[in-house]
């Protein structure tokens, strides 16, 4: 035992080891605020208590600690994830479980439990925002692979994925400049769970082909991703050329594939060009009087309001995958 002064000046008991809430909370990724109120609610302080005013977090203290945050980041409730974490029962299914999900009659829906505004959302969706606001690695590629697995690309993507994102979004653009970790850190795991569970790419067929590349100066890829896994997902050839892919390789690529759709994705209104989209979508190939053109599908909210007619603008991810299949079957 050592003897520290605590800042209202009185003697102040820390074993050796103990951190304080402040540093239980910046090592957990959580609020100092959540620790205290998991202490105060469902019993989760420190076991031995010292002669001053305040906590001391051992390692059996901690562990518990970090227990309840691995729980709670499978979006189980945090008064059943306190009583499991004190009474040290492995609540995770067992891998059979794990492999064979059993979907729900109906989307589950949660409250923001993670410090981010979700709203009315699946209850997955807590999970993976804790998970990415503690940077947990393992937690996290666990919790996207577990939620792909359930309920499909399509689903995953729409109805847990992102919404999470645009939640760490939202929460980027209200806290002057923070958490952009935790957006590059979703992001990141999120691009690899795809790759993961996406299966190999189709052999090309004549006219079956999808050209998947962002605009000039754009590289947000990640939508694209997920549109290629769906399509991969249901058998189509796709061919993905990821950000900010020049005019004339953009062209080029048109050309080589005769794709029957290309996908053009546009973060922001300021990379988005109709007269491209326009130049792509007059693009010929093919024996005279047979000559085909592909369709050009306007990706992502950076085209909002500059529709026109023959490009049609998906509204989500399963009206795209509905649109490359129409071009491919046509």
């Amino acid at each position: 035992m050592r003897s520290e002064r605590n800042l209202g000046g009185e003697a102040d008991e820390r074993p050796a080891g103990a951190l304080t809430t402040g540093e239980v909370a910046r090592r957990l990724g959580v609020a100092p605020t959540t620790v205290r109120s998991w202490d105060r609610r469902y019993g989760l302080g420190p076991r031995e208590h010292t002669g001053g005013r305040h906590r001391r977090w051992a390692a059996g203290d901690i562990a518990r600690l970090e227990r309840m945050c691995a729980l709670t980041a499978t979006g189980m409730a945090p008064a059943e994830a306190a009583r499991l974490a004190l009474s040290g029962t492995d609540a995770r299914p067992p891998r059979e479980a794990v492999a064979t999900p059993v979907r729900p009659a109906g989307p589950q829906r949660g409250r923001a439990g993670s410090g981010m505004r979700l709203g009315d959302v699946r209850h997955e969706c807590k999970g993976v925002a804790r998970a990415a606001l503690r940077l947990d690695a393992p937690a996290l590629d666990t919790l996207l692979s577990e939620t792909i697995a359930a309920h499909g690309l399509v689903t995953a993507w729409t109805e847990v994925i992102m919404p999470t994102l645009q939640a760490v979004g939202r929460k980027w653009e209200t806290s002057g400049e923070r958490y952009v970790e935790v957006e590059h850190f979703l992001s990141w795991h999120v691009s690899g769970a795809l790759r993961r569970h996406a299966p190999p790419v189709a052999a090309d067929r004549p006219g079956a082909t999808t050209v998947l590349a962002c605009v000039p100066a754009e590289n947000h890829t990640l939508p694209l991703e997920v549109l290629a896994a769906a399509l991969a997902e249901r058998g189509l050839p796709v061919r993905m050329f990821g950000g900010a892919l020049p005019v004339e390789s953009l062209v080029a690529a048109v050309r080589r594939t005769g794709p029957a759709a290309v996908g053009l994705w546009a973060q922001s209104r300021t990379t988005a060009s109709r007269p491209l989209a326009q130049h792509v979508s007059a693009l010929e190939w093919g024996v005279r009087g047979a000559r085909r053109r592909p369709v050009v599908l306007t990706l992502g909210p950076g085209w909002a309001g500059q529709t026109t007619s023959g490009l049609p603008h998906p509204a989500g991810l399963a009206e795209a995958v509905r649109t490359v299949e129409a071009a491919v079957n046509r």
